[in-house]
């Protein structure tokens, strides 16, 4: 079971404060059911440090004992527009072809258009464009055809684990529940800064039954 979503590396974003912590995260992985990890700190302000990041993987990688990692980022939309795309084939995840994009929690329909230029743009450089978390966009949160419109551009939604428990915000839960019944889930991702959120990511594929939906978790399907 493949985690595309992990904030697991340590001392670079708000995430593992440090390796101890890390190995923490990475041992809940383990007992509850994942087999490998992407790593995917914050591209966004105040957090990115690229070269910090790559040396905090690799710290990792020494420490992980054969565990399967992978090196990415997830990438604040607002943050590729200041780097630039050329900066796309450096924050993808490392060997494959998914781009793992943050969009703004408070954007409003007006920034969706823009948001379609990027991804058309992303998706003509060759990758696949995966969605972070949109049951935690207001917008989305107000209006899910946004969503449904994502996901007929070719995105890949990637609901996080939390949602079970109300979500980061505390406003995602119903929202979230809405994308997995109307189908539009592909990816469960733990979205884990700290060791519980691995719990939060059994518990969702575990418990959590919406009428007719399928989700991918990792490289997993499991019909619900």
């Amino acid at each position: 079971m493949r985690d595309i979503h992990s904030h697991i590396l340590p001392g670079i974003d708000d995430g593992a404060r440090n390796l101890e912590e890390s190995l923490e995260m990475l041992k809940a992985a383990r007992e509850n059911g994942v087999t490998s990890i992407v790593c995917t700190p914050h591209a966004r302000d105040p957090f990115f440090d690229y070269a910090g990041a790559w040396a905090s993987y690799e710290l990792l990688c020494e420490h992980a004992q054969g565990f399967a990692l992978c090196m990415g980022f997830e990438v604040s939309h607002r943050k590729l527009m200041e780097l630039g795309m050329g900066w796309a084939d450096k924050l993808c995840f490392a060997e494959r072809n998914e781009f793992l994009l943050e969009l703004s929690t408070n954007a409003g329909v007006r920034e969706y258009a823009e948001y379609e230029n990027t991804i058309y743009e992303l998706q003509e450089r060759g990758f696949e464009v995966i969605i972070a978390h949109p049951e935690r966009y207001r917008a989305i949160q107000r209006d899910a055809g946004l969503a449904q419109r994502l996901v007929q551009m070719g995105c890949k939604l990637q609901v996080s684990a939390d949602f079970v428990v109300g979500g980061r915000l505390g406003t995602s839960k119903d929202t979230a529940i809405h994308l997995f019944d109307e189908g539009l889930v592909s990816y469960l991702g733990s979205d884990a800064h700290v060791a519980k959120h691995y719990r939060y990511l059994a518990k969702a594929k575990e418990k959590y039954s919406p009428r007719g939906a399928h989700a991918l978790i990792g490289d997993v399907v499991f019909s619900f």
